[in-house]
């Protein structure tokens, strides 16, 4: 297993080894010795998702505040998508800024999202199968999401406008630097796996 630090080191694309032959394949998708041993702090996942999309279809970004703030680890089961992490972390050196990794069936590629930042992704191919993993569960009451087409994000979707298909929910969202409630973002150097 490959771990590789992005251009924002908190998020850590993960490479796991694929074990191929002419049957078929095996990969191991998680160890969390390994990821806690490359991180330096314990995650305890707690629940897996999985969702199911259309090309086109773009989730996000969201985020969860604390005390109820995700950690995701992220992947794409079959198909392909884009996936995005925004830094939220108020005074961050990359506060703002973005990852953008394409992860799919093939390539077998995971993304690390950590808390203190807004996640999302578009699917490029139909019929994508997308799994991930948190460290605290779904609270209704510390949901939130910034626009996914703010300017100053500058996030390529690879898909014209046109294409897209959002819930109502993601086409309402505010952009990141109208939120001016210090409680609506996270602040950077808190340990927020305390």
């Amino acid at each position: 297993m490959n771990f590789i630090r992005t251009e924002i080191p908190d998020v850590v694309i993960i490479e796991p080894t694929v074990h191929g032959d002419n049957r078929g394949y095996f990969v191991e998708t998680f160890r969390a010795d390994k990821l806690e041993e490359f991180l330096g702090y314990k995650i305890n996942f707690c629940q897996d998702n999985e969702s199911k999309s259309s090309k086109g279809v773009l989730r996000g970004l969201h985020y969860q505040l604390p005390p109820h703030a995700q950690t995701k680890l992220v992947r794409v089961i079959s198909g392909r998508v884009l996936d995005v992490a925004v830094d939220i972390r108020k005074n961050s050196p990359t506060f703002g800024k973005h990852v953008a990794v394409e992860l799919s069936d093939e390539n077998k590629r995971q993304l690390l999202v950590p808390r203190g930042f807004a996640h999302g992704f578009v699917v490029l191919e139909e019929d994508t199968v997308f799994a991930y993993k948190v460290d605290s569960y779904y609270s209704p009451e510390c949901d939130r999401g910034i626009a996914f087409n703010d300017e100053k994000l500058g996030i390529n979707w690879q898909l014209e406008h046109a294409e897209l298909k959002l819930s109502n929910k993601d086409t309402k969202q505010p952009k990141l630097f109208n939120i001016t409630d210090d409680k609506e973002i996270f602040e950077f150097g808190v340990n927020y796996y305390a």
